[in-house]
């Protein structure tokens, strides 16, 4: 914090010959004395300032008539000069340098602990703004700025410094909504001063600051060689982070859900979330057995943990850390679902009581494109979470690049300015102000339950990692940081100084922990500890869940009378309620399709399935791009009314005692979207949440979370999801980019019974399907190759009593069941490809093929495979037939299981190598999909020639 602003005497009599201050360094009463003796003997004050108060005089004599624009330019600046006495006097000044003080105040701030204090800002010039020197002691309205003495323009100049150009730099302009901006103004022009500052938070600060420094530089002193990417030049955050605990606990909040990345992670989660030391220490030792990990595991910087904490406020709160890959950003989406599904858990209908923190770095913020994915759905309705908080670490550095060659404007936070969220951009080495901001952030949040950013200033004091060299490529930078004093060395001094503390009781803190240190290495050397919590705690949401892949049956189907009453339900609309014309006979068929006996189409196959989950009292979310109509305009699950546009969800009004279903349209986005209802189903496993690409071809934008957490969370991180992707999969001749949802990449990261892949061919089996998703006594990802054409294809129909009597079925037999001594071949198939199968059998009357269809893939039912073998066992001509290229598909994958599981070989049909999905010609699409059909079966249609031999 700045000191008082006022100068003595004799500070006035050794600075007289000194250049002019800095806007940092500018007191009015200071400047008009100095003022008053040039004007009296011109030659008595310094070359510069001569320089500085001739401007003034030249300003006022050349002052421009103020309706000429071009005229009011100044030679050599952009920016207008102003005259008090032409603009209407020295209010009208004061008024402009207050909206010039609030608006581009942060220019002029003190922010980077590295470097002194900036110059005046061209844009806070007081000759630019018309100010004359002569006039800083008259009388003006301060506006509202708080002022400590007269209110004079030097009063007012003095105040807005201090507020907007200290160690604090607030971006206020850019907020629209006028109550918002006002109210972080008066807040930042409020800011306490240090003076003001409780002893008993000062010392929480330092024991802070010492407790983060300490273990970093523990860590240093006894795993050298090491990696855990050090906080060391940003350890304010740890003061911060620990306020947030106690104004969120005192203010009634239960949770605070936290995501980052690898720097300072460590840190944050030893002094924040209260990880024990021995359990840390287990992990640098590697001393842990095998199976504490589930056989995998991931470095120490990228594990989640949780706890439950008594603050300083002597309350309980829960903290979770979401576990984060060395993908930076893309935890975070994750985080935001999370912290959703634990706000409905709450019952936290206001957002008040569950709040994520975000933690980015000052590289990957602006870098990485999932951090506007997520910046854009935060005030969307389908994933608002009241509010985030966002601190970023800025270190001025990312690995090896400077910011000149990182991000495009003048600061990391720029991307943000894009939300109408607060920006405040805070010195690291300044503590006191660093709290303050957390505060303002925090209450922030909670008034107006929107983001805030934060933007912690400071340094790296390593590599980017602790083995790394900087000054290979930033001599410069790292002279200065070597030279640097520690940030809780500094604020020690300063409360010394004041009287806060003794130096004996600062020595015996660094002491206590030091010894603390030394016994927890030792016990964890002797007794490795768990380093983290157990995933089915009988505790938590996830308690009485097993964490392993189980094949036994479950119960999927429901009676008639159940099935009647939801799709009465999904046939209706309130009265008065009218949806479009053309839906009419589409709720006829879906209100009486039960008692007529009717066979059910996809889109009533689905929509059955959530209602009777809903009826049985669990919650479903379903979301995606179009996912209220469908892409294919099959589900038509919300109507709107064709008049008014009101919406009406059937789903929701199955029975008076029911599950909710939320059903939302989603932005154009897959990453963020996919990384969100991850997130939310790691939050709440009893709730079916369901995501569906607009086509399977785009969730390949989301690549990250199918390789990074979906498939691999389980093994790195012993955490389980049971989230659902719905992937639009077909060859219909639609060209390269919406023919295929890549199967093969998910059946590439298939292992160790860690999700399911499924193909389904019928509305019965995709009904069974989501129904024994939530119904079974575990949870894994279910990732669905979803149907286009079959849609509404006669073929692709059920018959009601098949979700009455029927379950899900691994691998569906011919249902012509053909007898094994009259046929000659058996064709396996995955998906579309056996409708087109089977219509090419019928057309050429064919009856010597079986078509079998293997509609689980992973994982794979070898029971159930092996029997169809053993029924067709006589039978030397087994072929798999796909659709995709030969390098695509499920072909690898089966072929693998056939050979080295079943020992069996097949036969390839299908397309050949590509390195394009599909071709764009509707012709030679189906020239392809007749000649691969043609193979199969062995009869062209266009030939009389019997089947070869």
């Amino acid at each position: 914090m700045s000191g008082e602003m006022n100068r003595s005497e004799a500070d006035l009599a050794n600075t007289r010959n000194g250049p002019p201050p800095s806007i940092n360094g500018w007191n009015g009463r200071y400047v008009e004395e100095l003022y008053q003796q040039w004007l009296e003997d011109p030659g008595s004050t310094s070359g510069e300032w001569t320089r500085f108060f001739e401007g003034f005089d030249l300003g006022i004599r050349q002052a421009p008539d103020p309706n000429d624009e071009e005229a009011a330019t100044s030679p050599g600046t952009s920016l207008p000069v102003h005259d008090a006495a032409t603009d209407g006097g020295v209010q009208n000044t004061i008024d402009r340098c207050i909206e010039r003080y609030r608006d581009l105040g942060h220019l002029g701030a003190h922010l980077d602990p590295l470097s002194d204090a900036p110059s005046l800002p061209v844009e806070l010039d007081p000759v630019a703004l018309g100010l004359e020197a002569k006039n800083l002691q008259v009388q003006v309205d301060p506006r509202a700025v708080p002022v400590e003495n007269t209110s004079t323009a030097s009063d007012v100049l003095d105040a807005l410094q201090r507020a907007w150009c200290g160690t604090l730099g607030a971006e206020v302009s850019h907020i629209r909504n006028l109550e918002q901006r006002n109210w972080v103004i008066e807040r930042v022009e409020q800011l306490p001063r240090a003076g003001d500052l409780d002893h008993s938070i000062r010392k929480r600060i330092l024991r802070e600051l010492v407790q983060a420094t300490g273990l970093e530089q523990f860590l240093m002193r006894r795993y050298i060689g090491k990696k855990w990417f050090s906080l060391e030049g940003n350890e304010t955050l740890i003061p911060m982070l620990n306020e947030l605990l106690v104004i969120a606990s005192s203010d009634g909040v239960e949770e605070l859900a936290f995501g980052m990345a690898h720097r300072g992670r460590i840190n944050v989660l030893v002094n924040i979330l209260e990880k024990s030391y021995e359990q840390l220490f287990t992990e640098f030792e590697e001393s842990w057995a095998e199976d504490f990990l589930n056989a995998g595991g991931d470095v120490k910087y990228h594990r989640g943990f949780s706890s439950d904490v008594v603050t300083d406020a002597g309350v309980q709160l829960h903290l979770s850390m979401s576990s984060n890959p060395s993908h930076l950003e893309w935890g975070h989406p994750v985080t935001l679902g999370r912290a959703r599904a634990k706000q409905r858990l709450r019952n936290d209908d206001d957002r008040q009581r569950c709040i994520p923190v975000l933690i980015h770095g000052d590289a990957s913020f602006p870098g990485q494109g999932i951090v506007q994915e997520t910046l854009n759905l935060s005030g969307l309705e389908g994933y608002e979470v009241g509010g985030t908080i966002h601190l970023i670490i800025n270190n001025q550095i990312g690995f090896t690049t400077v910011p000149e060659d990182l991000f495009t404007g003048r600061y990391c936070t720029d991307i943000a300015r894009g939300i109408d969220v607060p920006i405040f951009h805070v010195n690291g080495h300044d503590p006191e102000t660093c709290i303050q901001v957390m505060h303002m952030a925090y209450e922030y949040r909670q008034r107006f339950q929107e983001d805030v950013v934060i933007d912690l200033y400071g340094y790296r004091k390593y590599g980017h990692n602790e083995t790394d060299e900087p000054a290979f490529t930033q001599p410069e930078m790292y002279a200065v940081i070597k030279d640097q004093v520690p940030v809780v060395e500094q604020y020690a001094t300063a409360l010394l100084e004041r009287g806060v503390i003794t130096s004996e009781e600062y020595d015996a803190s660094r002491q206590r922990l030091q010894n603390v240190l030394d016994a927890s290495q030792e016990r964890s050397r002797e007794r490795p500890i768990e380093p983290v919590p157990p995933a089915f705690d009988d505790n938590s949401t996830w308690g009485g869940l097993s964490p392993h892949y189980d094949w036994t049956p479950v119960d999927t189907s429901v009676s008639i009378e159940v099935l009647r009453d939801v799709a009465e339900s999904l046939g209706s609309s309130p009265e008065n309620h009218e949806p479009h014309r053309k839906l009419e006979r589409i709720l006829a068929y879906r209100g009486n399709c039960i008692d007529a006996d009717e066979p059910l189409d996809w889109g009533l196959g689905e929509l059955l399935a959530y209602g009777t989950i809903l009826q049985e009292g669990v919650h479903v979310r379903l979301t995606g791009e179009d996912v209220q109509r469908g892409t294919f305009s099959h589900r038509h699950s919300v109507l709107v009314d064709a008049t008014t546009g009101e919406e009406h969800l059937p789903l929701n009004h199955v029975a008076d005692s029911q599950g909710r279903i939320c059903i939302y349209n989603s932005p154009v986005t897959e990453g963020g979207c996919i990384g969100f209802e991850y997130g939310y189903s790691l939050g709440d496993p009893n709730m079916l949440v369901v995501w569906e690409a607009q086509f399977g071809d785009f969730a390949n934008a989301g690549q990250v979370f199918f390789d990074q957490f979906i498939a691999s969370a389980e093994k790195k991180w012993a955490r389980w999801s049971g989230l659902v992707l719905l992937l639009p999969h077909g060859y219909e001749g639609q060209g390269p980019e919406h023919s295929s949802a890549r199967l093969e990449r998910f059946l590439q990261l298939c292992a160790s019974g860690n999700m399911e892949v499924v193909n389904p061919t019928t509305p019965a089996q995709f009904f069974h399907m989501l129904r024994r998703q939530v119904k079974r006594n575990f949870r894994k990802p279910l990732i669905v190759m979803t149907p286009k054409s079959l849609l509404r294809h006669p073929s692709a129909r059920s018959a009601p009593g098949e979700l009455v009597t029927g379950r899900f079925q691994h691998v569906i037999d011919d249902p012509t069941r053909p007898d094994p001594a009259k046929i000659d071949r058996v064709l396996f198939c995955t998906g579309k490809v056996y409708y087109d199968l089977v219509a090419h059998r019928e057309k050429v009357g064919a009856t010597h093929a079986a078509i079998v269809r293997i509609e689980q893939l992973y994982p794979f039912p070898i029971v159930e495979v092996n029997a169809i073998l053993e029924r067709y066992a006589g039978i030397r001509k087994m072929s798999w037939v796909q659709e995709e290229p030969r390098n695509m598909g499920a072909w690898v994958f089966i072929n693998e299981q056939f050979t080295s599981r079943l020992g069996s070989r097949l036969r390839y049909v299908g397309r050949p190598e590509n390195d394009s999905p599909a071709v764009a010609s509707t012709k030679i699409h189906a020239a392809e999909q007749h000649q691969l059909l043609v193979e199969a079966i062995g009869i062209d249609p266009s030939m009389t020639a019997t089947p070869p031999a």
